[in-house]
């Protein structure tokens, strides 16, 4: 048996710590007080869920979640920059370019001069990613299925509706 000094773990409603042994609750995850949960720690809950729940299945592929992250990203956004990337992905341009380097050497990016601007590189994907890029399609679909049992067609498209309604009210400024 493993001893584990602290450790958090989360079911859909509840907040545990396994502290010495001794499995403790430490808080409800719905706060009955309220009549609506607050959407802001709504959205950022279930975000960090679904992330950890594609990390655990995409981890047979051998990917951090930051290089399956920007494979995604260039996969749909082919030609980005890596200026461009690491907004995209909230983490400095320094740390792109290292993340980069080891993709391309691993054999999954090529970096092509911008036509446009000397100082600047295109990021593309090559056909290494494509087996890649099919395992996690499997795997996102696993997850979407998982992420939308028991809600209805209707519902799944009234809410992802409703979501870019709301992330176009928030990026409307940043043009």
């Amino acid at each position: 048996m493993k001893t584990y000094t602290r450790h958090l773990f989360f079911n859909s409603k509840h907040v545990y710590i396994i502290h010495r042994y001794k499995l403790r609750f430490i808080t409800d995850m719905h706060n009955h007080n309220q009549e609506k949960p607050s959407l802001g720690f709504l959205i950022t809950d279930v975000a960090r869920l679904l992330r950890r729940n594609f990390n655990r299945r995409v981890c047979e592929v051998n990917l951090t979640q930051v290089q399956w992250q920007a494979i995604v990203r260039l996969y749909h956004s082919p030609g980005m920059k890596q200026s461009e990337l690491a907004l995209i992905l909230e983490v400095q341009p320094i740390s792109v370019a290292r993340l980069i380097d080891r993709m391309e050497t691993a054999g999954w990016v090529t970096r092509e001069p911008d036509p446009t601007d000397r100082r600047a590189f295109n990021l593309y994907l090559t056909e290494k990613t494509e087996p890649l890029i099919k395992k996690m399609k499997k795997i996102a679909d696993e997850v979407k299925k998982d992420l939308f049992n028991g809600i209805s067609q209707d519902e799944q498209d009234a809410l992802l509706k409703n979501l870019i309604i709301i992330k176009d009210n928030l990026t409307k400024d940043d043009i």
